[in-house]
């Protein structure tokens, strides 16, 4: 995923209410590893899975 936005992003629990930040934490369980890499025009977060 690639969004124009140069803030890093952090994995949170998001509470019942909450209306987003599941997204991450999401991808963080499961894939096996993910990272950003940060571009002239934002950032791409990545992610690796096992085969």
């Amino acid at each position: 995923m690639s969004d124009a936005s140069d803030t890093t992003p952090h994995l949170r629990r998001a509470r019942a209410f909450d209306e987003g930040g599941r997204g991450l934490m999401l991808v963080a369980q499961l894939t096996q590893d993910w990272g950003t890499r940060h571009t002239t025009s934002g950032k791409t977060i990545w992610c690796a899975q096992n085969t």
